[in-house]
């Protein structure tokens, strides 16, 4: 019996995009980061920040300095994200940046235990550097993707790593929730000093500061770092001309470039609901327990609904699967209108952990699969600054609609834009020609380094 059960497991493992080490130490880097995401910057550290950084404060102060101070972060990553990408291509720098750039968000994240009330300075200054390193991680992580993953695996595998980054985050946001609200738990006293008070919440930020890095380990020792295929000079190449190049190399991959376009207004709509889900359901009266079970809510239904949308993509494609889930984003914001009652967003909640992993994990598997992989730092370097838009554009719709209308339900019905206008780039895309356009330039580049040996770091 021993010798059928060893033979099946790998083919469950090869399902699940697991099967090699090396993809299970990729993957295990979403569980590191989704903890940070999930509990810090999603369920946490807003209510810690309003209630004690930000106790000082008028309420709307505080929720716009923590806005500001959110927008600050992605604004830098969007910065840099293009200059670190063209740099990881032409120097194997790949996993050590990704290792500073983690490393600087969970000291970030660890550091937010010094904050106590009044401390929204602190808090803000903190809150950026996490999102510096976070975001910035994000870049080399995303480049990694069609290094360690074969073309036919590049859906299980992403799809994999929303999924285990699903489960991670939650459990872990589940145990923190749990002595937040019990600190008996891990013998700490409910009350006394403000100090004492918020130690249960403080220590939260520490343990997703171990956690990140403990997860992040696993990357650095099992995944090979790329071998570089670079143009001879461009290691000596400025940063202007870089990303100059970056451009040019872009414009002769068009479906790639065109998906990027239809990423950056879609993820806009998908990021403007994520961002905006927890404050529309205050608006509503509903308890922050409501609001923090339907986060977990959305992380459950998360990690079997990646993998169904990865299995969705094997049978009917990419595109498809995510046209199939903008089409349920747009029904959300339809939803989100008519929400009432706990019971009302608690249903969003299921319909969001059904389409969010899976439609942003065949976006990233779909985009690694347009792009030649000695490329790969400098188009996930764009990549990236999609995604960083996406905390800057909708959010800013979404308040602009709410200044025109004066109410946030008509400011929800207007995300539906960046879905159908995000769908209408994306049905343009011919992911076909784009694949052959991107193996041909890899066989392209693998006869130049074969004529110039020097050439391959």
């Amino acid at each position: 019996m021993s010798g059928p059960a060893r033979e099946g497991a790998p083919g469950l493992l090869a399902r699940l995009g697991l099967d090699r080490p090396e993809l299970r130490a990729w993957v295990l880097y979403d569980v590191a980061n989704s903890a940070a995401v999930t509990s810090v910057l999603t369920a946490i550290l807003p209510i810690y920040y309003a209630r004690v950084a930000g106790a000082e404060l008028p309420p709307t102060v505080a929720t716009q300095r923590f806005a500001l101070a959110t927008t600050a972060g992605l604004a830098v990553v969007a910065v840099l994200a293009p200059i670190l990408g063209t740099l990881a291509d032409v120097a194997p720098v790949k996993k050590r940046l990704l290792a500073l750039f983690a490393l600087t968000g969970a000291a970030a994240t660890a550091a937010l235990f010094a904050v106590g009330p009044g401390d929204w300075l602190l808090a803000s200054a903190l809150l950026v550097l996490l999102n510096v390193g976070l975001n910035g991680s994000f870049v080399f992580y995303d480049a990694l993707l069609p290094h360690v993953a074969r073309e036919d695996e590049l859906h299980r595998v992403s799809s994999a790593g929303y999924a285990a980054g699903y489960l991670g985050g939650g459990l872990l946001l589940a145990a923190q929730l749990a002595w937040i609200a019990r600190p008996g738990l891990l013998g700490l006293s409910s009350g006394g000093t403000p100090a004492q008070a918020t130690l249960p919440t403080r220590l939260a930020f520490v343990s997703v500061a171990i956690w990140w890095i403990a997860f992040t380990i696993p990357l650095l020792r099992r995944v090979r770092e790329p071998a570089v295929r670079a143009p001879e000079g461009a290691a000596r190449e400025g940063t202007i001309a870089r990303l100059a190049r970056t451009v040019r190399q872009l414009r002769r991959h068009p479906q790639a470039a065109l998906l990027l376009a239809a990423f950056l207004v879609y993820n806009d709509g998908i990021g403007t609901i994520i961002r905006m889900a927890a404050i529309y359901g205050s608006e509503l009266g509903l308890s922050r327990g409501a609001l923090i079970g339907a986060i977990l809510l959305v992380q459950l239904v998360g990690v079997p609904c990646a993998y169904l949308f990865a299995g969705l993509a094997g049978r009917v494609g990419a595109k498809p699967a995510i046209l199939a889930g903008l089409a349920v984003y747009t029904g959300i914001a339809v939803l989100g209108y008519f929400t009432r009652t706990a019971a009302h967003f608690f249903a969003l909640a299921v319909l969001v952990g059904l389409v969010q992993g899976g439609t942003q994990a065949l976006s990233r598997s779909l985009f690694a699969s347009l792009v030649p992989r000695h490329l790969s730092g400098e188009f996930f370097g764009f990549f990236a600054v999609s995604e960083k838009f996406a905390g800057i554009f909708g959010p800013a719709v979404f308040a602009l609609a709410i200044a025109v209308t004066g109410s946030s339900r008509a400011a929800v019905l207007s995300v539906i834009g960046f879905f159908l206008a995000g769908a209408a780039l994306l049905l343009g895309v011919d992911v076909e020609r784009g694949r052959r356009e991107a193996r041909a330039a890899e066989a392209l580049a693998d006869t130049a380094v074969e004529s110039s040996p020097e050439r391959l770091a």
